[in-house]
C-alpha cells in the first residue's frame, strides 16, 4: 500500500498534533501486525531526485504534481479485497489522501 496525499506546503503541526498523529498510524498498523498481516512499513521524506532515461536530474519526487507518495507499508493479504480491509482505517483517509493498492511481482 502506498499513501499518498496532496502537498500542503502550509502544514505546520503543533508538537501535540504530530504525537496524535503518530499515534493514529500505530494504532492503525498495530492492527494489522495483530492479524498477523504485517510486513514492514516507513515513511518516505518529501525530498528527493529523479533519473530521467536521457540522463538528466531533477528535484522530487515528482515536482510536477502536487500529490505526494508519504509512506508504505508491505502487508500479507489474501487477495485485493483482503487488502482493502486492512486499509479501511488508514489516518491518511481521514485527511483526504488516497491508499493505493499494488501486488508485488515476484521473478522466478
Amino acid at each position: 500500500m502506498l499513501f499518498r496525499s496532496e502537498e500542503n506546503p502550509d502544514f505546520h503541526p503543533s508538537p501535540e498534533e504530530l504525537q496524535a498523529e503518530i499515534k493514529l498510524w500505530e494504532t492503525w498498523i498495530g492492527g494489522i501486525a495483530a492479524q498477523g498481516k504485517f510486513g514492514s512499513s516507513e515513511a518516505l521524506d518529501f525530498t528527493g531526485k529523479i533519473l530521467h532515461g536521457n540522463g538528466t536530474v531533477t528535484d522530487g519526487p515528482y515536482i510536477e504534481l502536487k500529490e505526494i507518495v508519504g509512506g508504505y507499508i508491505l502487508v500479507k493479504a489474501e487477495n485485493f479485497d483482503d487488502a482493502l480491509q486492512l486499509a479501511q482505517g488508514c489516518p491518511v483517509l481521514a485527511a483526504g489522501g488516497k491508499v493505493e493498492i499494488r501486488p508485488i511481482m515476484h521473478f522466478g
